[in-house]
């Protein structure tokens, strides 16, 4: 473990090592594209090892980096694989405190947050996955010391005491746990050890009252036996958005985390690794802003929307306009909430069983319970709020058997995953709703008031109409799941002589999952909605029936049945939830579903190593992402079920140092086809989990690195990804951009579909082009090591997402970061001060909506404005 430690801590950004210490390496990452131009991002390089910080070094030499990519240690300059590497230190320099951060150094990955923590992803070349309907499963699979995290914003440890990080990009059909179509991150923490000095403790202070507290250290229990380490952190911070109704911010940082581990190592072809972890958190989560109002549509006079309606009494709503957008504030009737609770036990067996063969194995129970409360309004206005309750408990077993021959080297094992989801999801009206529905819905007060006319005239006879949205009606729903999966994978390569190897990976996968849901809708009056359409309010029928029921008054005859049945609905509390066309209030029947599958997975390379500088290869791979069930409430009418999202994948890259020169350029070209793609569509009602359709994805990617000087060094990370719908005929169409200007999606092929095609349109969220440029310095002040840093980072423009709607289009924007840091080897000390976003560039990030019953107001989520602060850490 010790030699791979020292390898990774080459790998990213160095900032503060000493003058000379341009012992600099690439973390690299295939040129993965096709097709298209490309443009640069930026790559972070590595720090030599934690005690280089006192160890000047003269020569201008690319570090050797070994990762784990392909389950073995491997030089990342002869890994076939698309891959970027970045080591604790990485992360400490560039003061990274989470994956939001590694944008910056990784190419074509992005990371995005909408509604609430849990409602947290990772795309990978434009591929991802984000949505708080727990029946998906992600389309980049995350791995923390070897186990499968199944949501990714389980991660809440703050990349505290991190050895590696590992991006692979590309379809991971062969290898790894859940086996993912887009790729996967894989972290390592710090695993214990006998080091006298292989503690730390750092403390972050920044503006917004940011306050991070973090330590670690082994011990060694019995000498070269037993070794313990202990590491945990507690980070708080004030958010940058203010909600002017309560006075608090969102978008705050109140999380905590405790790992402890045991390392045995009785033997040296012995080791046993385990890892317990607990982690809270508790923040008010995610601030979304007005993009878009609604009080009067741009381009058609005299149309007004639900934000004209809002500003009146009795609800006197705060509205805001996109001129309001980059001031950060907004007002609530209830604050964003967001709890989690993770927890895992794990346990690593390393045996070597001869020259030839090694077991590993990896058990592991996890268990995540997650609690999020929304303000679905959006609005000071007290109208909708919901509710996302979800407990999750896993375990996860997986068996390896390495091989090593003079000619052949691979592995082959079995996975085993299990999974059980226990969750309940409830949207309820709030005390002004029923006023608003009231007030929204003026065509069918006439309606009402008819039979409650007819009710006086009748001195009760004919019951008077009910109220039609009561405020504090619940439409909950509950989703029990259970899942099974299994695979048994290989992975060989051949060493067909000193300049080709053969690589040749196959993977059987099999999925089982069983849902059991339960739906229904309690308020005043209200004991559950009828499910029989024949019995749900129809305007045309009542009208009929109120003209007879008068006509036969007039006459002094009793009404027909048949009249009064047709006004019956409307006597029922709750009628007008019918007409607010969302599926999210509809009555449906509960649901008990299963789902089988299993799908053939692999990969083919080929790998030319003319060279010890060069290394070109060529790869085909094709990964999966397991069908699921839609957890959510949705028309009767759809499929709860969805079928697995597969993707096919071809490669080429190269990788190449220039070692006279201190450079190393890693680039790769890629062109992906994924089929069934797996997205979130608004039907007209709702939204509904289903298969899009096909996507194509092509691109590049470079990273590189660049030893200009003994103390001056340059990384740069570069991507072009083309991601399009090839075919996606039942796609979500416009809603804002065609109510302000009265242009229908072209998109539209029925006049009164709720479909939309979106053929050849982009994926959302993502954008083409992403640049990052990262420039070190390394000086003396005095006898102290220094180092000052500045990154640049480009992101293109993008739709916020997938309907393409006009109004849903944010600009390119580009940030810098900056850090100086000043090291006191005597001490084992080092100082950084940091800001990131210096200039306080405006920007959103990637990610807005339509907001629900309110017809051409978009919310969108602002990017991170200038911070700044200072990291003092010690090693000991």
């Amino acid at each position: 473990m010790k030699s791979l430690t020292h390898a990774l801590s080459c790998n990213s950004l160095s900032i503060s090592t000493p003058q000379n210490a341009i012992t600099r390496c690439l973390c690299s990452s295939p040129f993965v594209a096709s097709i298209v131009s490309s443009t640069l991002a930026l790559a972070p390089h590595a720090h030599a090892d934690e005690n280089a910080l006192s160890t000047p070094h003269n020569k201008k030499t690319l570090e050797h980096i070994v990762v784990q990519a392909q389950k073995t240690s491997q030089n990342l300059q002869d890994v076939p694989v698309a891959v970027t590497a970045l080591s604790g230190q990485d992360l400490v320099e560039t003061v990274s405190r989470d994956v939001f951060d590694l944008q910056n150094y990784v190419p074509a990955f992005g990371a995005f947050q909408n509604q609430s923590v849990t409602n947290s992803g990772f795309s990978i070349r434009g591929i991802g996955t984000s949505s708080q309907n727990f029946g998906f499963e992600s389309s980049v699979g995350l791995y923390v010391d070897g186990v499968y995290r199944a949501r990714q914003n389980a991660l809440i440890n703050d990349l505290v005491d991190i050895e590696s990080i590992e991006v692979l990009r590309g379809p991971q059909g062969t290898l790894f746990g859940k086996n993912t179509a887009a790729g996967a991150m894989t972290l390592t923490t710090v695993a214990p050890s006998h080091d006298e000095r292989d503690g730390f403790a750092e403390a972050i202070i920044g503006n917004d009252n940011l306050v991070r507290l973090s330590a670690g250290s082994s011990f060694s229990l019995i000498d070269d036996v037993l070794a313990m380490r202990v590491s945990g952190f507690s980070s708080h911070s004030d958010g940058f958005i203010t909600d002017e109704r309560s006075g608090q911010t969102l978008n705050n940082r109140n999380r905590s985390a405790i790992k402890a581990q045991l390392l045995y190592t009785p033997t040296a072809d012995i080791s046993v690794r385990l890892i317990a972890d607990y982690g809270e958190l508790d923040e008010r989560c995610c601030g979304a802003l007005t993009f878009q109002n609604n009080i009067q549509a741009n381009d058609i006079a005299g149309k007004f929307g639900t934000d004209a309606l809002l500003l009146q009494p009795p609800f006197n709503a705060t509205i805001y306009g996109r001129d309001n957008f980059y001031d950060y504030k907004t007002s609530l009737s209830q604050t964003p909430l967001s709890k989690m609770e993770d927890k895992g036990l794990s346990v690593q067996v390393d045996v070597a069983l001869n020259k030839a063969w090694d077991l590993v194995s990896i058990s592991a129970y996890r268990a995540f319970d997650s609690l999020d409360t929304v303000d679905t309004d959006f609005s000071d206005a007290d109208l909708l709020t919901a509710t996302n309750d979800a407990k999750q408990q896993s375990f996860s077993q997986e068996i390896r058997l390495h091989y090593t021959s003079e000619n052949v080297r691979g592995l082959m094992g079995v996975y085993y995953y299990s999974q059980n989801l226990d969750l309940t999801f409830d949207t309820t009206t709030q005390d002004d709703f029923s006023a608003f529905f009231n007030a929204a819905a003026p065509d069918l007060l006439p309606l009402a008031n008819a039979i409650n006319e007819l009710s006086a005239v009748t001195s009760g006879f004919i019951a008077p109409a009910a109220a039609p949205a009561p405020s504090g009606t619940a439409f909950a729903h509950s989703a029990y799941q259970e899942q099974d999966s299994i695979a048994l994978f290989s992975q060989l390569d051949w060493l067909l002589n000193s300049d080709f190897t053969l690589t040749t990976g196959l993977r059987y996968t099999r999925e089982e999952k069983s849902i059991i849901g339960a739906y229904d809708e309690q308020g005043p009056g209200i004991d559950g909605l009828t499910q029989d359409p024949a019995q749900w309010p129809n305007v045309g029928r009542a009208v009929v029936g109120l003209q007879n029921i008068a006509a036969a008054l007039a006459e002094g005859q009793a009404p027909t049945a048949q009249s009064l049945n047709a006004i019956a609905p409307f006597q029922r509390a709750g009628w007008g939830y019918f007409f607010l066309g969302s599926a999210a209030v509809m009555p449906r029947p509960d649901l008990n579903e299963e789902l089988d599958d299993s799908q053939l997975t692999g990969t083919v390379k080929l790998a030319y190593h003319p060279n010890d500088n060069t290394l070109t290869y060529a790869s085909f791979a094709t990964g999966y992402k397991a069908g699921g069930t839609n957890t959510d409430r949705i028309l009767p009418s759809l499929s709860p079920l969805f079928d697995a999202e597969k993707s096919r994948s071809a490669e080429i890259g190269i990788k190449h140092d220039f070692e006279e020169y201190g450079v190393r350029v890693n680039a790769a070209a890629h062109y992906t086809q994924i089929s069934d793609f797996q997205a979130t569509t608004f039907t007209g009602t709702g939204f509904n989990l289903q298969n899009a359709g096909d996507i194509i994805v092509k691109g590049i990617e470079l990273e590189a690195t660049w030893l200009m000087t003994e103390s001056t060094e340059l990384h740069a990370v570069a991507s072009r990804t083309l991601a399009n719908f090839d075919e996606f005929k039942r796609g979500t169409c416009w809603v804002a951009y065609t109510w302000h200007t009265g242009i229908d999606d072209p998109g539209r092929v029925e006049p009164n579909d709720p479909f939309c095609s979106r053929d050849g349109d982009r994926v959302g969220f993502e954008p083409q082009n992403s640049l990052s440029l990262m420039l070190n310095h390394y000086f003396e002040v005095g006898s102290y090591p220094a180092s000052a840093s500045i990154d640049y980072q480009y992101t293109g423009d993008v739709f916020l997402d997938d309907a393409n709607d006009p109004y849903k289009y944010a600009d390119d924007f580009s940030l810098f970061n900056v850090r100086v840091s000043f090291t006191i080897p005597q001490w084992g000390s080092e100082i950084i001060a940091w800001s990131r976003n210096v200039f306080d560039k405006e920007y959103v990030a990637r990610s807005g909506f339509d907001v629900p019953v309110q017809t051409g107001k978009i919310m969108a989520y602002p990017g991170a404005p200038r911070s700044f602060g200072v990291t003092f850490r010690k090693s000991f």
